[in-house]
């Protein structure tokens, strides 16, 4: 028996991460009969505990574009190392495109101090206090994304050896 519409699915798993819609635009393609309209959305997904993921997917309606970013984002993932669980290790700045974003870890308290997607990524990764900049003249969210899990993706690993003195 296959379900109905408008009842659950029983074996659906709830996925770990949590997620968030950066960005939903209309596009379009001129074929020879006019235009043909889609959607691309661009979702954000993090665990809040130093993994995150853009995922970019286009659909004819919303929601198709939604769960399609959504899958690539998960596939997209980037695992980073965050200092004292709430900060990153080191200033780090990155480019993608036209866009550019510098981040500075902060001291205890100060914050998530960060504008636009940039915040939006930096939330689903758990940090919790962080000085983040997007320095290039460009607004699109997606760039700047995308900017940001570059700079995520140019951090350094805690050697070994640091690892044991920070636990004791």
């Amino acid at each position: 028996m296959q379900p109905r519409m408008n009842q659950p699915r029983m074996n659906q798993k709830k996925s770990e991460y949590e997620d968030k819609v950066l960005e939903v635009r209309r596009v379009t393609r001129v074929v020879a009969g006019g235009k043909r309209f889609s959607f691309r959305a661009t979702i954000v997904v993090g665990d809040r505990r130093g993994k995150v993921g853009v995922g970019v997917a286009k659909g004819l309606d919303v929601a198709a574009a939604v769960q399609k970013a959504k899958h690539q984002a998960v596939k997209n993932i980037v695992f980073l190392e965050l200092k004292d669980k709430r900060t990153i290790l080191h200033d780090v700045e990155a480019k993608y495109s036209a866009a550019r974003v510098r981040l500075k870890p902060a001291r205890q308290g100060n914050g998530l101090i960060a504008g636009g997607s940039c915040r939006a990524i930096l939330e689903l990764a758990g940090v919790k206090d962080i000085s983040a900049k997007i320095i290039g003249r460009t607004t699109n969210k997606l760039t700047n994304a995308m900017a940001t899990v570059e700079a995520l993706k140019k951090l350094k690993k805690i050697p070994a050896k640091e690892k044991k003195i920070i636990k004791e």
